[in-house]
């Protein structure tokens, strides 16, 4: 099929996004070539900089919802440690399907290096083996062993909030309305980057002509979303602890910030999600990078990806009171 929207991308972007694509299984992610996708290796190489290999890490087994397993954490702390500082509760993406946190390390060891704070990140299960609400369950259960633990770990209970980028971002917007809902702790943020928050996105009558061409597709999206929820995409009566578009109600969350990209499919889910929080009275910075797709912020030398990066660690900053 010839590309509809190949012309619209940052130039700077093309030839990655060319070599990336080249690299995957197939286009989408379906039920036959699952295992492929999730033998692919993370891209991402240790920075050889002594002040990222001096972060420590540690391994964790955090107890999990009733009967079900407990729950793999990693947790990474600045090498020099004397006062309580703010915490990133970390929940990767994959479309719920694929990922695991020990990948990540280069990055979270380099964002706890720069920020001076506390991460934790957790391995929650994966549909389709699990469905809704497993994964959420698992972050909820990994928080709230995060702030029973705040001061043995030197985190400042006021200042822990979310973080996750794709189906993490989507994961951390259903995990800040389920605490906002249980009430039993208060998160300082959520940040969220291009997050996955509606499964009607596979069911729209007029979708977006020009995303969803790169990286995330159409298919990828309903497959992800399909075996998360153990019904069809766009079915009636999905939780919000599942799509976090579907909550009828957005006040009394926190301070949040969304990144999103114009060729990404979730574009515009995105950008509703920041205008009615808005409207709910919450304190919102939305980022729309153009000529740009699910994932770019991973090009090492754009300058729309070192934006992005730039733009992100910034609220971090402001987030966590550096």
């Amino acid at each position: 099929m010839k590309s509809s929207s190949r012309h619209l991308v940052d130039p700077q972007l093309l030839d990655w996004l060319d070599v990336f694509v080249s690299s995957l299984p197939a286009p989408s992610i379906t039920a036959g070539n699952l295992a492929q996708f999730r033998a692919l290796p993370e891209p991402f190489e240790l920075d050889e900089d002594p002040a990222v290999r001096a972060v420590k890490l540690s391994l964790h087994s955090v107890p999990g919802p009733d009967g079900a397993p407990d729950v793999p954490i990693r947790v990474y702390q600045p090498a020099q440690l004397s006062n309580p500082v703010g915490c990133i509760l970390h929940l990767h993406g994959g479309g719920f399907v694929i990922g695991e946190t020990a990948g990540l390390e280069p990055v979270h060891r380099k964002l706890v290096a720069d920020l001076g704070c506390v991460l934790v990140t957790v391995d929650y299960r994966l549909a389709p083996e699990t469905v809704f609400p497993g994964n959420i369950e698992d972050c909820y259960a990994a928080l709230s062993w995060l702030v029973s633990r705040a001061a043995q770990l030197k985190v400042d209970r006021q200042k822990i909030g979310v973080m996750g980028e794709s189906a993490g971002g989507g994961l951390a917007a259903a995990l800040a309305l389920l605490a906002r809902d249980r009430g039993e702790f208060k998160l300082a943020f959520q940040h969220l980057l291009y997050p996955m928050l509606d499964d009607r996105t596979c069911v729209v009558e007029d979708p977006h002509p020009l995303t969803g061409e790169f990286l995330w597709t159409r298919e990828s999206n309903c497959f992800g979303w399909t075996a998360l929820l153990g019904v069809p995409a766009g079915s009636r009566d999905v939780s919000p602890y599942a799509a976090p578009a579907r909550a009828g109600n957005l006040t009394g969350l926190p301070p949040t910030f969304i990144s999103a990209a114009t060729l990404d499919l979730l574009l515009e889910e995105d950008i509703e999600y920041a205008r009615r929080l808005t409207r709910a009275g919450v304190s919102v910075e939305l980022h729309v990078y153009p000529g740009a797709f699910h994932a770019f912020d991973l090009h090492l030398t754009a300058k729309i990806a070192h934006a992005a990066r730039r733009d992100s660690q910034a609220a971090l900053t402001r987030f966590l009171g550096r």
